[in-house]
Order: structure tokens, then sequence, then C-alpha cells
């Protein structure tokens, strides 16, 4: 049997979302962006080059996002203070 990027791809999202489970965001999202790069794959074999493209964008702004939590410049936190709502 062989794997097909797509059964790839949603095997890396299983162990990137266990990963988020765990709390190893940084770690996950590396994974998601391998993912990413196995659904781009799937996308260009099948000449789908719009998926390619969004797909693609997609997994740039997901790398900036990493780069920016990694530089700590993201807020770490999702609730609101009260001057915000």
């Amino acid at each position: 049997m062989i794997i097909s990027y797509a059964v790839l791809g949603g095997i890396l999202l299983n162990f990137g979302a266990y990963l988020t489970y765990k709390g190893k965001i940084y770690q996950s999202v590396v994974i998601y962006l391998f993912a990413d790069l196995c659904w781009i794959i799937m996308a260009y074999e099948k000449n789908d080059y719009l998926g390619t493209f969004f797909i693609s964008i997609g997994v740039i702004f997901g790398y900036l996002a990493f780069k920016k939590m990694r530089s700590g410049k993201m807020q770490k936190n999702l609730i609101k203070e009260k001057d915000d709502l």
C-alpha cells in the first residue's frame, strides 16, 4: 500500500493536534506546516493550481505566525482585558 500525500498530511494533522492538546504549540505549528506541504504537493499533482496557491498562502501566514510566536511578539493569552471590550 502506498501512502498518498493526503493521508500523510492527515496523519501529520492528527499528530499536530495531539501536540497542541499537550501544550507543545511551537512543535505543533511545525508539524502543521509539514502537513500543509503534503497538501500543496497533492494539489499540484492533481493540477489544482488555485488550490496550490491558496494552501501556499496559508503556509506563508502559518510560518509568519510561528516566527512571531518564537520572537515573543505575539500575545500569549486569549483572555481580553477589560479595556479591550
